[in-house]
């Protein structure tokens, strides 16, 4: 009978070094061992369950494991089902390794890219990237029978100035690129393809316009004298930045507070995050109360994205006011481009004036590159609260 199971290998594990991820193919009392190219501590792993516990998105690694196990129990059931008869263990390996690459997906272009975007949890990132897809099968109708090495410079170049034709906007067109540079990264990482242009065309990004305020002005606008109902998306604003830029929506679907975090999937990335809330948060928090959620802001039944538009218009009105006889209102707001995106942008402008490090910057605010080492190791989350925490101890004068 050929057994299938998982098998943390920590039989070569130096101490305080997470152990290698295996599944353990068993047959007449012999195994072997295939790499599942995941490492986690004895700790974090659930044995009896075959899960991986309290580590930054465990989730996605359980779902990635899940996975590899079904694919290879799917073969050993078949050749239980075709009654192969095999001679030990090794010649099952070498015979689920073979099936293994058999069933390798096409390298071509455009399959790898579609398969790219449709691995993508959020469905407005899914989207960008199947329009770009379209828009170079706009541009070349035979770009499905093309590889990796047929996207050379000279095509980039001619379907940048083809985009250009409708997109006047560089950073618009910009996009479309990174999108394709992401599709190359990940088949350089998959070891299909080593060609890679993108080491000669260059995608120049065209400032634009700030998207953060300075301390000065932080410390302003929070205490901008505001009617009481506006007084509610500033005290919001600056929840949103004291829970280190937290997506409207994520805030919005919060339940609870769980040992003084929040901790919450992000809805675009579907990531794990775990945020100390602080006095100053937990006092908007407090404030704000919900019913079913931890805020009151869909108490109304109203959606988010209703909220979002009201929030961002409120926001941009916020500053001088001058009333006329006819009962119009002008407004001389502070920031009349501001939304709520900016206290993400905000935070991170201030952290880095503080010479709070990068790496801890990027993984406050999800960043990452989704590499196994990015996915598997649990980062000292109390880098990012101490982070936090000298932030908002600088924009209140604590600092």
């Amino acid at each position: 009978m050929i057994i299938v199971k998982y098998y943390l290998d920590s039989r070569m594990t130096k101490d305080n070094a997470p152990s290698s991820l295996k599944l353990a193919i068993s047959y007449r009392r012999k195994a072997v061992y295939i790499p599942l190219g995941v490492k986690v501590f004895p700790k974090d792993w659930d044995k009896l369950h075959g899960k991986v516990l309290h580590v930054a998105d465990k989730d996605t690694i359980n779902l990635y494991i899940s996975q590899r196990k079904n694919e290879i129990d799917r073969l050993v059931y078949g050749y239980i089902n075709d009654h192969i008869v095999f001679a030990d263990v090794f010649e099952i390996k070498k015979k689920i390794m073979a099936d293994l690459q058999s069933e390798k997906p096409s390298n071509l272009f455009v399959d790898c890219f579609r398969r790219y975007a449709n691995q993508k949890t959020a469905e407005k990132t899914k989207q960008m990237y199947l329009f770009t897809l379209k828009r170079m099968t706009d541009f070349d109708h035979k770009i499905g029978s093309k590889r990796f090495e047929d996207v050379t410079k000279s095509y980039l170049t001619d379907f940048e100035n083809y985009l250009a034709l409708t997109s006047k906007s560089k950073n618009g067109r910009n996009v479309h690129l990174r999108n394709i540079r992401a599709v190359f990264n990940s088949a350089i990482d998959d070891n299909i393809t080593q060609f890679y242009p993108f080491r000669t065309f260059k995608i120049r990004p065209v400032a634009t316009r700030k998207r953060s305020l300075t301390i000065t002005e932080l410390r302003e606008f929070m205490t901008y004298p505001v009617d009481d109902f506006q007084r509610r998306y500033v005290d919001l604003f600056m929840l949103d930045f004291y829970l280190i830029g937290i997506n409207l929506v994520d805030l919005c679907n919060a339940r609870s507070i769980v040992n003084g975090r929040l901790e919450y999937q992000r809805a675009k990335t579907k990531r794990l995050y775990s945020i100390k809330v602080e006095p100053e948060a937990l006092a908007i928090i407090e404030r704000y109360k919900g019913n079913e959620y931890l805020l009151n802001i869909l108490d109304d039944g109203k959606n988010y994205h209703d909220f979002l538009q009201r929030m961002n218009l409120n926001l941009k009105r916020i500053g001088k006011v001058e009333v006329l006889q006819n009962g119009k209102k002008i407004y001389e707001p502070l920031h009349p481009d501001i939304s709520t995106y900016w206290a993400r942008h905000t935070w991170a402008t201030i952290a880095a004036s503080l010479d709070i490090p990068k790496e801890v910057i990027a993984h406050a605010l999800g960043h990452g590159n989704d590499t196994v080492t990015d996915i598997y190791i649990n980062f000292d989350m109390k880098k990012v609260d101490d982070a936090n925490r000298k932030v908002i101890d600088y924009v209140i004068g604590r600092l």
